[in-house]
């Protein structure tokens, strides 16, 4: 690994002025940037990466002779609806350019990869393609207007040669477009394993799809078991289901993907998701992040319970949306920005770990035609100095416009490396290599108004300060400023292309009053060498007993110490490798349950405490419980309750619900799918809660033997 770390090294200087005219390193360097934390190597951690969106319809053809013919194809893009071309070689063609390496981008997230529909199908007169790669067919065989598995297999090679990971967009929530009472349309919504045809939307005998007509989007539920739009939506309850999506992800885990963003989680049962989710974890682990759409100022506590739960990271829309309020439409100001990032810090178990973004495929561009272009400039460097892991949309570095879809996913206009935006993300990604605040930071207010926003990320020692001013029009004096950062001239990592300059800190951290030009944006930082340990980050943040996990942070040493658990020490040949800042460990044989996570150095120092890993009492199956004749009073719901930690632990304020009971069971009568123990003695009750009260199910405990693999579902009734 050591000799793979040494080419990460880039001609790259990160100074701080300490007294005039004398320039010293900032902190270990070196160390900072070849790292394990930073390689490509690391799939569990993106915390110090740039991705960048691309749609691969839209970015380049690489390969004219993979094309569609006839009317799926639009050979101008002036059909927004059709196909335009762009493929894998496209994108290995810029790899191999270094368009992406020169711009700092570290991660690919690339459009749904999997086969999809040939059909074109015409909606309100107007032809649609499946370009977009969400109208899956076969999950285990490639589209071929991307290009061949060989094809596949090169693009994750070029990409790692070039130390960047390839994410890829997965949508097991539904296959195609189809009619319940016209079974020749289109593909009407056909699903097929490696070629063989499973089923179809139509006759479905097996029970592969919900037949629940389309969702209302009036509850969760209703999003859940109905059709999004006209797509045919998989019963996840259905065990052949469960087992092929399973065995599907895992054909793009063995190409050597680095991580999957899920597509419509807000629309799959959590239960299945996270049944899902412990499948790959204890496979070949990659980060995962899915897709929880909220609109402006929605607030959602699934959306949250979601993220914290379910194993999976989410794109933070909250971030989006706000961001967008503030910097783009000026319907909200600093304040509402400061107020979103202290709330979502308390509200998401691992913030760092939220994939923010300003736009992609389903918003409207961000830059709006004939709008200043500073203000798409401010918000690329507020995402990419942000909490969270950044996320770019293609073409956001040349300003490209467009409304709602399909205009937000235009041809790809240019690759030119000149523009202002295109230096910004230049200038800034690196820094989340090369200065841990950056990647790991927690987020501190430091200075506030209307228009200006000042804040720092701090990591043990190491601290970035960044300054925006969001009038275009009016300059702010910045008086008063206290930082953590150590005595110094610091020089905007900007090179002030964002109008700002230097500042001068002096004694406890006070920053010289300085004017921060209108629309300017500053970035200094302070990148120490660490000497105690701190972690930043433990991902994947679930797993069962025997599953290794990989604890990224600084000063770890370079000789083992001991990894707990909460009380329990791990240590020996559980622990797989020790570097200075990367740790592999094998999750200890402990009860199931969350634990915080802490390292103590081999010189008997301690780390910070990480938060809240989730230790599963073994490998995961679903569940359908259902429970009969539940009547309630208003404001009560029913819950589960059992004896292992999925369902509670016995614990009311852990159960599982609320249940549902409108689509797949009509009240009284209520339902919920949960991810439970395989093969497993269960024991458990309902409850009714409301918000002041708990009152349990009568009689005995019910039980069951959830199944070995597959999926379960247990029917019984109230017992007064």
């Amino acid at each position: 690994m050591k000799s793979k770390l040494k080419n990460l090294l880039v001609a790259f200087t990160l100074t701080v002025s300490l007294t005039a005219g004398t320039l010293l390193p900032v902190g270990n360097f070196e160390t900072a940037y070849a790292s394990p934390d930073t390689s490509v190597l690391n799939k569990q951690n993106f915390s110090t990466d740039v991705i960048y969106q691309i749609f691969t319809d839209r970015f380049h053809d690489g390969n004219p002779s993979n094309n569609p013919s006839g009317s799926a194809f639009s050979s101008t893009c002036v059909s927004t609806k059709l196909y335009c071309g762009g493929d894998w070689q496209g994108i290995i063609d810029k790899i191999n350019a270094n368009y992406f390496t020169d711009m700092g981008i570290t991660a690919l997230w690339i459009s749904q990869p999997v086969e999809n529909i040939y059909s074109v199908i015409t909606y309100s007169g107007v032809d649609n393609t499946s370009y977009h790669g969400y109208w899956g067919r076969d999950f285990k065989k490639t589209n071929p207007y991307y290009g061949t598995i060989t094809d596949f297999q090169n693009l994750i090679s070029a990409a790692h040669a070039k130390d960047i990971k390839i994410v890829i967009d997965f949508a097991p929530n539904h296959t195609s477009p189809a009619s319940e009472s016209q079974p020749a349309f289109a593909e009407n919504g056909k699903l097929y394993d490696n070629g063989t045809l499973l089923g179809g939307y139509t006759n479905d005998t097996n029970g592969y799809f919900h037949h629940n007509l389309g969702t209302d989007f009036s509850s969760l539920e209703n999003g859940i078991y109905k059709n999004l739009y006209d797509l045919a939506d998989i019963n996840h309850n259905n065990s052949t289901m469960d087992t092929y999506f399973k065995d599907a992800i895992k054909v793009w885990l063995d190409l050597g993907i680095d991580g999957i963003r899920v597509d419509a989680v807000k629309h799959m049962p959590s239960g299945w998701q996270k049944n899902w989710m412990a499948s790959i974890y204890g496979y070949k682990p990659v980060f995962t992040f899915g897709e929880w759409f909220l609109g402006t100022n929605d607030a959602d506590p699934n959306n949250i319970a979601f993220a914290n739960d379910s194993g999976m990271s989410l794109l933070d829309f909250q971030f989006g949306q706000k961001v967008r309020e503030v910097l783009r439409d000026g319907t909200d100001n600093m304040y509402g920005l400061d107020s979103m990032l202290s709330s979502t810090a308390t509200q998401y178990t691992h913030i760092n770990d939220q994939v923010t973004f300003i736009d992609n495929h389903d918003l409207p561009r961000f830059q709006v035609s004939g709008a200043n272009n500073r203000k798409l400039e401010q918000a690329l460097a507020l995402t990419l100095t942000s909490r969270g892991v950044p996320a770019i949309y293609y073409g956001s570095e040349h300003y490209l416009t467009g409304n709602a879809d399909p205009d937000n996913r235009a041809k790809m206009p240019s690759f030119s490396t000149s523009s202002t935006a295109f230096n910004v993300i230049k200038k800034l990604a690196p820094l989340r290599k090369s200065n841990p605040a950056m990647a790991y930071g927690s987020t501190q207010q430091r200075w506030i108004n209307n228009d200006v926003y000042v804040f720092e990320r701090k990591f043990g020692s190491s601290v970035a300060v960044v300054a925006i001013n969001r009038s275009l029009s009016t300059a702010a004096s910045i008086s008063g400023l206290i930082t953590s950062l150590p005595a110094g001239t610091y020089t905007d990592q900007l090179g002030g292309i964002l109008n700002s300059g230097n500042i001068t800190v002096g004694s406890g951290g006070a920053v010289t009053t300085f004017s921060l030009p209108a629309g300017g944006v500053g970035v200094w930082h302070y990148a120490a060498t660490q000497t105690t340990p701190v972690i930043g980050h433990v991902g994947p943040t679930m797993g069962k007993p025997g599953d290794t996990v990989t604890i990224n942070g600084r000063a770890f040493g370079s000789t083992k110490g001991t990894v707990y658990f909460g009380a329990t020490a791990v240590t020996g040949g559980s622990i797989t490798s020790w570097e200075d800042t990367e740790i592999r460990v094998v999750v200890p044989s402990v009860a199931a349950g969350k634990y915080n996570v802490k390292v103590r150095n081999s010189s008997s120092v301690d780390s910070n405490i990480y938060n809240n890993y989730n230790v599963l009492s073994g490998a995961q199956v679903t569940v359908r419980f259902i429970v009969n004749n539940a009547t309630t009073s208003l404001g009560q719901n029913v819950y589960l309750v059992g004896n292992v930690a999925e369902i509670g632990g016995w614990d009311p304020a852990k159960a599982i619900g609320p249940m549902f009971n409108q689509v797949i069971q009509a009240y009284p009568n209520w339902y919920f799918d949960v991810s439970v123990p395989a093969g497993t003695a269960l024991q458990y009750k309902f409850i009714k809660k409301n918000s002041t009260t708990t009152t349990w199910e009568g009689g005995a405990n019910h039980t069951y033997t959830s199944p070995s693999s597959g999926t379960g579902t247990v029917n019984v009734t109230w017992q007064p």
